[in-house]
């Protein structure tokens, strides 16, 4: 049995709660949120003892595994004390707001020996997998992505130092999955505004986002993002250009001009990202984590480096490992 506590209960952590009901071997024994009535609710529904501070559960429970899952600034010591009992980690993204601290973390996990998981869901699906089969060895020209929407209701959410703008909490899948197919990008240059949302109380998130970047392998790619769109009408998108064609994620792969190459998707079951987690705990199995700590943060240290760039400029070096 997988003995499982969770940091966070709300948000993303219901989804991750549910799923694991699913998972053979995964019991939930303990919860912790700064709510407790919240925490009480989820406990009414899935078990597990409550409580209010991370450091008294980790000091009082028994755990095999603990889930991460607070807004991007709540972020503290929460990962170094667990990996420092062994615990194994899964921590929902965006890792940090501050490389530095990521790195921190990392260590510790790296020290410990521990699985790690990031919740980069679109690693686990099998298009993303069928595309990046296709493209080992390929020489990529280009990557492209678009992620536009609208503001959540959640207050932390509009308020930029304490989620790090849309591109840094949302549309980090999207940078992610540029990161898993094409590989590591070693320079970023953005620009950012707020145009229209200003009416929005407490915003100081830009509605409008736009970065650029330079690939080790020497393709370039770009990203665009909008929270201004809070009536519907968004899209999301990440393309790839190759010579001759490109290929685009999405539930399928297209391929364009049509014919170009064949990208076989497959229909076979693929276990999800907890359910993959769970596995590698129980089996040792590390490869069946698509993006570990270090990947994960990877995937951040490009979405803050595209903040940086905003800020002062300039084109900006992201941590690569």
């Amino acid at each position: 049995m997988v003995r499982i506590g969770f940091v966070g209960t709300g948000g993303i952590a219901t989804h991750h709660l549910e799923q694991l009901k699913k998972v053979e071997g995964a019991q939930v024994v303990a919860l912790c949120d700064v709510a407790e009535a919240r925490a009480q609710e989820v406990a009414g529904k899935v078990g597990g003892k409550v409580y209010t501070d991370y450091r008294k559960m980790l000091d009082a429970e028994t755990l095999d595994a603990l889930y991460v899952c607070i807004p991007p600034f709540a972020h503290s010591d929460a990962e170094i004390l667990a990996a420092r009992k062994g615990i194994h980690l899964f921590v929902e993204k965006p890792v940090a707001l501050d490389v530095s601290l990521g790195l921190k973390i990392q260590a510790e996990i790296q020290k410990a020996g521990v699985i790690s998981s990031v919740g980069y869901s679109l690693r686990y699906t099998p298009a993303a997998e069928a595309m990046r089969r296709f493209l080992q060895g390929k020489t990529i020209a280009m990557v492209t992505s678009n992620r536009w929407g609208g503001v959540p209701g959640t207050p932390w959410w509009r308020v930029m130092a304490q989620s790090g703008g849309q591109l840094v909490e949302q549309t980090t899948h999207q940078v992610d999955l540029m990161l898993y197919l094409a590989g590591d990008i070693v320079e970023v240059y953005a620009r950012y505004a707020q145009r229209v949302i200003g009416d929005i109380e407490n915003a100081t998130i830009p509605d409008v986002q736009v970065a650029t970047f330079q690939f080790a392998s020497g393709a370039v790619g770009s990203i665009t993002t909008s929270c201004a769109l809070t009536k519907g009408g968004g899209q999301s998108d990440v393309t790839v250009v190759l010579r001759d064609m490109s290929i685009r994620y999405g539930k399928e792969v297209t391929v364009s001009p049509a014919g170009a190459a064949s990208v076989p998707v497959s229909s076979d079951p693929m276990p999800d990202i907890d359910a993959s987690f769970i596995r590698a705990i129980q089996t040792g199995d590390r490869s069946l984590i698509r993006s570990s700590y270090e990947d994960g943060l990877k995937s951040a240290a490009v979405c803050l480096a595209a903040n940086e760039s905003a800020e002062t400029g300039k084109p900006v070096r992201p941590w690569v490992g």
